[in-house]
């Protein structure tokens, strides 16, 4: 979370409200809304179910996720999700994601926008096609049979986290989905995608910018090249 106030409390009691029990972890990278003051008033709402990790700055969304992985290996989850605080991505979907997982022997779900058409809710025109063809693009770079490339609603089996190279992964923005999945389909984990609606914040500001998306269309470039001269491990039949 960054600068999420308007968001927090609700998005924390949706997952809370789960008829499946979701733990949360909150990242905040120093927000001046007062978000982490809310993340701490429903920790004492919710003991043992949220807990929060406090950052000096906006150390980027990459930094972020991988401090939160290694948080929740330590603390023994089988599936961690990833997914954003402003309800682009339904609560509930996370319910899907992790029947999939066990009903499907998935290692990575994607909550995917592309993979039945284009399922996006409210956001203009001109970023729908930007998000819709630079998946496209990077399937046809990479091969990787994924529609939704830079998804970020995704759930991860524990042994997905715990054999990928974390600190070796070296984007931060939107790049940092694609490198994050590219990774783990050349470790040979089975990666499906669920079909979910993205619908656009209503609260609170996005954090996209074009830098970020520039970091994805460029760097998947680099991330290819270097797997001609990387060695990967195949866990497909572990």
């Amino acid at each position: 979370m960054y600068n999420e106030c308007e968001n927090a409390s609700a998005i924390i009691d949706a997952v809370i409200a789960l008829p499946v029990p979701f733990d949360v972890l909150v990242i905040d990278d120093n927000s001046p809304d007062g978000t982490a003051a809310i993340v701490r008033q429903k920790m004492e709402e919710y003991p043992g179910r949220v807990q929060l990790i406090e950052r000096a700055g906006k150390l980027g969304l990459g930094t972020a996720y991988i401090t939160g992985f290694k948080h929740a290996l330590t603390q023994g989850y089988e599936f961690i999700c990833e997914m954003d605080a402003d309800f682009s991505h339904n609560p509930s979907d996370l319910l899907r994601l992790r029947s999939t997982a066990i009903d499907d022997a998935a290692d990575v779900v994607i909550g995917s926008r592309y993979v039945t058409g284009v399922n996006v809710v409210n956001w203009p025109m001109g970023r729908v096609l930007m998000s819709y063809y630079a998946s496209k693009y990077v399937r046809m770079i990479t091969r990787m049979p994924v529609h939704d490339t830079t998804a970020g609603f995704v759930c991860y089996r524990r042994r997905v986290l715990e054999a990928l190279p974390l600190d070796n992964i070296k984007f931060k923005g939107y790049a940092f989905q694609i490198e994050m999945k590219f990774t783990a389909y050349k470790y040979g984990f089975k990666v499906v995608e669920v079909p979910i609606i993205f619908v656009n914040r209503v609260l609170g500001t996005s954090k996209m910018n074009s830098g970020i998306f520039g970091e994805a269309v460029f760097g998947v470039i680099r991330l290819k090249w270097n797997s001609f001269f990387s060695k990967f491990p195949d866990y497909s039949k572990k």
